[in-house]
């Protein structure tokens, strides 16, 4: 079973997308950008779990730009591939988790890579393995989740301009306006009970459920925002926990469903 794997056309594919994405050394830079970055941060931001917390706002807010840019370009870039793998007896489903997979693994490895050996050699990757494992597991599934908004921009608009600019303008929306709007639905309705109307907000923004993930076990309740507050005061740390990774997933699954349906009935 193992061989038929290796052997199957999908696989095949996915092992050229890899080697693809890997010489363009847009990985090796990623990994260094955030290699260096968390060992910065534990020369001068002192022990684990602060370098943690100093590498929160680099996560939620890079890692959802990187691969919305990333992801859309590298499909436009990828469009005369695909166009010539249609053309032999290939499926689009291959082709389409082929082109997927080659670029997300590659990223999420090289962020996994990037923050965790500087843990490793400053000797805080035991010390600190719950936090640490939290922020790489929020990390992978932003990665994860953006890639496939990522590919569903990208085989939604032909023109590349277009595409761009609506990753661009996503990015913008969740990373930077998203908040601003749970801050006004919180202050405009502050005389009301608002637990769970900021759930259903942070449910839907990939960037929030993150923020919860990373921040619900941690014993920081001013970063923690109103979002996180109220799945702390109304799910508890476990619950809260597994609530977000569950929405995260989902917000990795819908998109990716969408833009397979998408890719299969496109005509290139």
């Amino acid at each position: 079973m193992k061989t038929a794997v290796l052997a199957s056309p999908a696989f095949r594919l996915f092992r050229y997308e890899l080697r693809d994405v890997l010489r363009s050394r847009w990985a090796l830079a990623y990994a260094g950008f955030f290699l260096l970055v968390t060992d910065a941060f534990f020369r001068f931001s002192g022990g684990g779990e602060q370098v943690v917390l100093s590498l929160i706002n680099v996560v939620l807010i890079l890692i959802p730009l990187v691969c919305l840019v990333f992801g859309v370009g590298y499909l436009y870039n990828a469009r005369e591939f695909t166009e010539l793998m249609l053309a032999q007896p290939v499926r689009r489903r291959d082709l389409f988790t082929a082109l997927y997979g080659g670029l997300a693994v590659p990223l999420a490895l090289a962020f996994v890579l990037g923050v965790g050996l500087p843990f490793l050699w400053h000797g805080a990757a035991v010390a600190h393995a719950a936090p640490l494992l939290r922020l790489l597991l929020a990390g992978v599934l932003l990665t994860a989740a953006f890639l496939a908004l990522a590919f569903l921009v990208a085989v939604r608009f032909d023109d590349r301009v277009k595409g761009l600019g609506v990753a661009l303008g996503l990015w913008l929306g969740l990373a930077v306006l998203y908040d601003g709007l749970v801050l006004l639905v919180a202050y405009s309705f502050s005389a009301y009970p608002l637990e769970t109307p900021m759930i259903v907000l942070a449910s839907l923004n990939p960037i929030s459920l993150a923020r919860v993930l990373l921040l619900l076990s941690i014993d920081v309740a001013a970063l923690l925002g109103y979002t996180g507050a109220a799945f702390e005061r109304f799910f508890g740390t476990a619950l809260g926990t597994v609530l977000a990774m569950g929405m995260l997933g989902i917000w990795v699954a819908v998109p990716l469903a969408l833009a397979q349906r998408r890719f299969a009935r496109k005509d290139f």
